[in-house]
């Protein structure tokens, strides 16, 4: 994560589909005054906080920069906030951080970048394919993940200040895991595509 005096939104959106074959992802190349959109094939094996598992239904994902507002009541954190204490330890469910209100980024600095580095490092360390910050005991608006599942192949993505701004109303069956509830699989109901923008 890089410095930015500009507030932005970045747009992503997933799609699902049944298939036999192994997962990928699709980014296609869009360039419009106020939009970014960047698209290559990649492989993919789960959209959330999860274990390896066998590789789900197929992905197209789009990510869309763009610019725009955040909800005002969202509570901004605050540096204090991010402070953190190496290594990450991943918080299991029912310990109550996983259900508080997390706390929007407005700070893009050296601080928020070595925590998404620590995120990533645990993340790799457990075998996740996605983490979020709470789940590490941090309170604020953020996520990673890495649609490759390997550390130093596919890429490394990071969600500041998520929205959801539009979903399908189809599901498809994916089998979940999450690293908050270890040793857990099951066979989930979950979105054919949903549009989410983030911070920038």
């Amino acid at each position: 994560i890089a410095p930015d005096t500009r507030s932005g939104v970045v747009t992503h959106m997933a799609t699902c589909t049944r298939s036999s074959s192994l997962s990928r992802a699709l980014l296609l190349p869009y360039l419009h005054s106020r939009t970014q959109t960047l698209c290559e094939p990649i492989r993919i094996a789960r959209f959330s906080s999860t274990m390896k598992q066998p590789r789900p239904p197929s992905l197209f994902v789009c990510s869309q920069a763009k610019r725009g507002p955040f909800l005002k009541q969202d509570q901004v954190a605050a540096t204090s906030d991010l402070e953190f204490e190496a290594p990450l330890k991943i918080v299991e469910y029912p310990d109550p951080i996983l259900r508080a209100k997390n706390k929007r980024i407005d700070s893009f600095d050296d601080n928020l970048k070595k925590l998404v580095d620590e995120m990533f490092d645990v993340m790799y360390k457990t075998d996740g394919i996605g983490l979020s910050a709470p789940q590490v005991g941090i309170n604020v608006q953020l996520m990673v993940f890495n649609p490759a599942d390997e550390h130093g192949e596919g890429d490394e993505i990071v969600l500041v200040n998520p929205r959801v701004n539009k979903y399908s109303k189809k599901t498809v069956l994916f089998n979940e895991g999450c690293l908050s509830f270890p040793g857990i699989y099951a066979d989930v109901k979950v979105l054919m595509f949903c549009f989410v923008s983030s911070s920038n």
